[in-house]
């Protein structure tokens, strides 16, 4: 596997090292302090006299990657990275003696190392640390790419998201954002009285959403199985049971195509209230975006894929009248199934016989409407019959009492006023299954155990999801969903170890 040249002598350093007596792969680090720590501490010695910019009493161990390497005889500088950021350290073979000669024979730029000493100003200006004791901890085999061409291949910095992080600083920037998102979406449903809950990732039954399930088997039952596709009907039996508030940050799997903004594994939050409506979450989402953003520091103005998303300016439009004033379908079109169905014809979107009037309707959002809703859109009054598990509304039974949430030209949220009739229940699931046997994969299984939950008694309740990836690409910039997914799903290829992780994207 490693057969690299390179890659042979940096062996046969290591071999070096561990020749003299020093372990190349070391356990025994001493963690004083953080390289940001130490800069915040000492960068008042930058503003004193020449003389006196250094503080020998006051030493400290640090630790991280070499960056950089620049050797200068008998002396030395090299920068080094942990976590927090990049500290400059002077090494001498004055103070390091004759393991100085062993450092500049040894260490390379990539090398992970541990240094004790004091901090000092360099002629130049620069705050740095001016080494006593030298170890490496950790040898390097594998080179680094080179520094002016970085990690340029798209595809490698998502199936080594290792090497990624290392050579591009920005990306951890990403992921740090994602970690508060998740938090301060934690403590926003906590602050509100909401309980964080945790259900089955493998279902007996696929439920609470159209989606193609990923199937395993479960050997010490010897039954099939399902990755959960989403936690809803196990959320709602809880507030059957007396949780009146329940949410869970929860990983679904669905096995369907990947674009931009679907990934097969995704982060949702999903999170259910009794005694409310959907207008309550509504009201709900604007206050946890508002929550979020200032949080999070940023503005209410945020750039999103060339475009500036306001999130002082919601709103909110029937999805019929989004059709018709964003999506520019006349209303007799609209209001005539047989007419959509050619006028989606006419424009190439594929449909077929057995497509309901209301997944006529969805086809025509998704292609007219969807991607101009920029600024925060929530869409409501959704077809009653792509929205198997909302409550019909009182005034015109085809609708739900549903919304989404679009943003930046991609759904964000959903979220409707729970179907607590386990009659109604019973004959939509009914539907769904016909739906099925006809060819629609996406469409749901019949869960009688959850129609029978319901039988118990479910307040009227309102719920809602999240889709964590998505409102991370809108908070970071990003334009594909594997840019915020630490390790996303890729096709499997054959990699040139040897040569792969320093590959150059080709023109």
């Amino acid at each position: 596997m490693f057969e690299n040249q390179y890659i042979k002598q940096r062996i046969q350093k290591a071999q070096d090292l561990l020749d003299t007596g020093k372990n190349p792969y070391r356990n025994d680090a001493c963690k004083g302090i953080s390289n940001l720590a130490f800069t915040q501490t000492f960068e008042n010695l930058k503003s004193l006299p020449e003389d006196n910019r250094k503080d020998a009493t006051s030493t400290y161990w640090v630790s991280g990657r070499v960056k950089f390497l620049r050797l200068m005889g008998k002396a030395a500088f090299i920068k080094i990275e942990d976590q927090s950021g990049i500290l400059q350290a002077y090494i001498s073979q004055n103070d390091l003696g004759e393991d100085f000669e062993l450092v500049k024979k040894i260490l390379e730029v990539g090398d992970i190392v541990n240094i004790y000493g004091y901090p000092f100003v360099t002629k130049t200006g620069e705050l740095s640390i001016h080494s006593l004791e030298f170890k490496i901890l950790t040898k390097s085999i594998i080179p680094l790419p080179e520094k002016f061409h970085g990690l340029t291949d798209i595809e490698l910095r998502y199936r080594q998201r290792y090497l990624d992080l290392i050579v591009n600083p920005d990306v951890k920037q990403t992921f740090k954002l994602r970690s508060a998102i998740i938090s301060n979406i934690r403590r926003f449903f906590e602050d509100k009285g909401f309980l964080e809950v945790e259900t089955p990732m493998l279902h007996p039954i696929p439920g609470g959403a159209n989606a193609k399930p990923f199937i395993t088997h479960h050997n010490a039952l010897d039954v099939q199985r399902y990755l959960r596709i989403a936690p809803e009907l196990y959320l709602k039996r809880l507030v059957v049971g007396g949780f009146e508030a329940v949410f869970e940050i929860n990983r679904n799997f669905r096995n369907e195509g990947m674009d931009h903004s679907h990934n097969p594994e995704f982060t949702m939050i999903e999170f259910y209230w009794a005694y409310k409506t959907y207008e309550d979450l509504i009201a709900l989402s604007k206050e946890l975006f508002a929550y979020l953003l200032q949080k999070l520091h940023l503005p209410t103005k945020i750039p999103h894929n060339g475009e500036i998303i306001d999130f002082s300016d919601f709103t909110i439009i029937s999805y019929k009248d989004a059709l018709q004033k964003i999506g520019n379908i006349s209303k007799e079109i609209i209001e005539d199934e047989q007419k959509l169905r050619i006028f989606l014809q006419e424009h190439h979107i594929k449909v077929d016989s057995t497509m309901s009037y209301g997944k006529l309707l969805g086809e025509a959002f998704d292609e007219f409407v969807e991607s101009k809703l920029i600024n925060p859109t929530f869409i409501t009054q959704y077809p009653i019959d792509i929205s198997p598990l909302a409550r019909r509304n009182d005034q015109d039974p085809q609708i739900a009492d549903r919304f989404e949430l679009f943003i930046g030209g991609k759904e964000i949220a959903n979220g409707f006023s729970e179907l607590n009739d386990p009659l109604d229940q019973l004959d939509r699931f009914k539907a769904q299954v016909k739906a099925k046997d006809a060819g629609d994969e996406e469409a749901q299984y019949m869960d009688e155990d959850y129609v029978w939950a319901l039988g118990y008694g479910l307040p009227p309740t309102a719920g809602q999801g999240i889709g964590i990836d998505r409102l991370v690409m809108l908070f970071t910039d990003s334009k594909t969903i594997k840019d915020v997914i630490l390790f996303p799903a890729m096709k499997p290829v054959k990699i040139d170890y040897n040569n792969g992780p320093i590959t150059e994207e080709k023109e």
